[in-house]
């Protein structure tokens, strides 16, 4: 009996260390696919994700921005065609001294001329005087003495000196013309324009009051960058793309 035991105990251990070898090659093959799927999954994400068409019109800008035909502030996003989406930053001009943080994004996307001569033009601002009312223009010189001007937008703040605004309208082509004098000018898009390109941004405060309260100075006069009565009870510039190379 004693000599059986032995016996009867390798007979009945032999099946179960098959089963335990079988159930561990069973969860390393498991792993290894699982691992496998997930590396192939990542892969595809990464390429679908990554991957964006050739977009003629994208080069196009990106190549003039190199060659320093558009501002070095300039960004040409990634887009798909026809779609061009321009990015560039304004910075504190007449509000500098009180407010040097102040900063803003303008975000332009031109879609196809085929269906639309307009453009989407997006103005974000941040760290700007609260609660105020900017009147934003498209100008000839993005410093004085501007040249030019065509005023296309309002902006107000937030009590936390925040604020966006969004209109539509040709940017890309704006100009300005005297239809008695039309004059030309050289885009560098589309070749020679009538009038004066304006290819530059700015924003100048809307109230006269309003600046000399926010910047502390009474002695500051009137401009003529907002209509109304009284006459020139405009404020002075406040933002600016401060580019001498266009900006768009």
């Amino acid at each position: 009996m004693s000599f059986l035991q032995p016996i009867r105990r390798i007979t009945f251990g032999a099946p179960l260390l098959l089963v335990m070898l079988l159930l561990l090659t069973m969860q390393v093959n498991a792993a290894t696919s699982s691992s496998t799927q997930a590396t192939a999954y990542s892969n595809h994400s990464n390429h679908t994700v990554n991957h964006v068409p050739y977009n003629a019109k994208v080069q196009y800008v990106r190549q003039r921005v190199h060659n320093g035909h558009l501002a070095p502030t300039v960004h040409v996003l990634d887009s798909l065609p026809p779609t061009l989406i321009l990015q560039f930053p304004l910075g504190p001009s007449g509000i500098k001294a009180k407010f040097p943080d102040a900063k803003a994004l303008v975000t332009i996307v031109v879609g196809s001329h085929n269906d639309s001569a307009s453009h989407t033009v997006t103005v974000d601002v941040q760290n700007m005087p609260p609660n105020i009312t900017f009147t934003i223009f498209f100008i000839e010189l993005a410093n004085k003495p501007f040249g030019n001007v065509e005023y296309v937008a309002d902006l107000t703040t937030r009590g936390d000196g925040s604020g966006e605004s969004i209109f539509q309208l040709i940017s890309t082509l704006a100009f300005a013309m005297d239809a008695r004098n039309p004059g030309t000018s050289q885009d560098n898009a589309e070749g020679l324009t009538s009038g004066i390109n304006l290819e530059h941004m700015g924003m100048w405060f809307s109230s006269l009051q309003d600046a000399k309260k926010v910047l502390n100075n009474n002695a500051l006069t009137g401009t003529i960058f907002d209509g109304g009565n009284p006459p020139l009870h405009a404020g002075p510039q406040a933002m600016t793309d401060g580019q001498t190379a266009p900006v768009f």
